[in-house]
């Protein structure tokens, strides 16, 4: 058994403030959940209007409202026999999501080149 040390102790705040952030930034990394909560950056919508927006099945906008619900970055409520989805804190999103627009805007193609994140199945990638 590994004995826990005072150093230990001390580093597990910020290893659990990195598990937090890591799992908020696996949460919008998937271009189908990114899409869903640029869509929500306008305002409420419901599962029938983000299906129509983005052309995505409906069980694949409802599988990822769940995922975003679940990490408290979206919000549903209840609308007749609809549910109605919304941003839970719009105006943080919306900085981070301009904090990664200018982040991209200085790195140019490295992040979709990256060998180990980078984006296959974008075809005008494959044509590089």
């Amino acid at each position: 058994m590994a004995m826990i040390t005072a150093e230990s102790d001390a580093a597990a705040p910020e290893l659990a403030a990195l598990d937090a952030a890591s799992c908020l930034f696996r949460g919008f990394g998937d271009r189908s959940r990114l899409a869903i909560v640029q869509h929500l950056l306008g305002g409420e919508h419901r599962v029938v209007d983000l299906t129509r927006h983005l052309g995505l099945a409906q069980s694949t906008v409802s599988k990822h409202l769940a995922c975003l619900v679940d990490c408290a970055v979206v919000e549903v409520r209840p609308q007749g026999r609809a549910s109605v989805y919304s941003l839970a804190h719009p105006a943080q999103t919306l900085a981070l999501l301009r904090a990664a627009e200018n982040l991209l805007a200085v790195t140019g193609d490295a992040v979709t080149l990256c060998p180990t994140f980078g984006s296959t199945s974008d075809p005008a990638m494959d044509a590089r």
